[in-house]
């Protein structure tokens, strides 16, 4: 398998992490970013970059979508329909679950593997090989491309058909998101009462409110270290999805509905492009 060529279409922070790894077991990897800056720092990890998605399809064994919406894969796909891969095409883009679904359908009529591969993890875990992938699509294509998911991922999940892992991703953001959110409200809660932030995240992860989130997230929130690994914006454009998913499936979700104008107040106040981090922002004294 090392020998495969593997393109990366999207080298926004997933897609340069998932690159780093791809590079560093060996494999030769060919990028494309509608930014240049983008492609010209896969260059620098050591791999290949490409003035256009038309010659990634056509050259490459593996093809590695990580876009910001499910809108602008279908644009893609739609472009270059005379140039899809001999293999298989592995969307890593947080998507519409329906649309994932409706894109495995349709390639896979078109004798093209497909596997909506939602990323659990920012681009700093997936950069450490700490990351999860939860996939979508038929069981004997996540089996066959495992071996290379495994190269930034320390767990893959077959959650069923196509879509299933876009579902997966959704229902695991919320639980994330909201965990994010209750320890920026806990931190300046406590800074409110007049106790000290630092003091007030040693013990919270010592007591029974530890979460993960505390170790990556904690620190970044009192420093304000808000430089991004995975930006507020995108996980504000999840928590639409959330909401829609919601709606759609007759769930209850008040608090995501909640977290989502949290997220949009600290996004119009111009912080989008932030780390997730920065959702403290909305509970911080103005």
């Amino acid at each position: 398998m090392s020998g495969q060529r593997l393109g990366v279409v999207g080298l926004g922070l997933l897609g340069l992490a998932v690159s780093e790894r791809l590079l560093g077991s060996g494999r030769s990897v060919i990028g494309f970013d509608v930014q240049p800056d983008r492609t010209t720092a896969l260059e620098k990890l050591g791999g290949m970059a490409s003035t256009n998605v038309a010659e990634i399809f056509a050259s490459c064994d593996i093809v590695f979508l990580a876009l910001p919406d499910s809108n602008i894969v279908r644009t893609l796909l739609d472009n270059h329909r005379n140039y899809l891969p001999g293999g298989a095409i592995i969307d890593l883009t947080t998507g519409d679950p329906d649309r994932m679904a409706e894109f495995g359908a349709e390639l896979a009529s078109r004798g093209v593997s497909y596997l909506d591969a939602s990323v659990g993890g920012s681009s700093e875990q997936v950069r450490n090989g700490d990351a999860i992938v939860m996939a979508g699509g038929e069981r004997s294509a996540v089996d066959r491309y495992e071996n290379v998911i495994a190269c930034f991922a320390r767990q893959v999940f077959h959650m069923g058909p196509w879509g299933s892992g876009a579902r997966m991703k959704l229902a695991m953001n919320l639980v994330l998101g909201l965990n994010r959110a209750v320890l920026a409200e806990g931190l300046a809660f406590a800074d409110a009462c007049g106790l000290s932030k630092q003091d007030a995240l040693r013990v919270f992860r010592a007591g029974p409110s530890w979460s993960k989130v505390m170790e990556t997230k904690g620190r970044r929130m009192i420093d304000h270290d808000f430089a991004p690994v995975a930006r507020l914006s995108q996980h504000r454009k999840d928590v639409d999805l959330i909401l829609a998913a919601a709606q759609k499936n007759g769930a209850r979700t008040p608090l995501s509905a909640l977290h989502r104008d949290l997220l949009a107040e600290v996004e119009c106040s111009g912080f989008g492009d932030e780390d997730n981090a920065a959702v403290i922002r909305a509970f911080e004294k103005k």
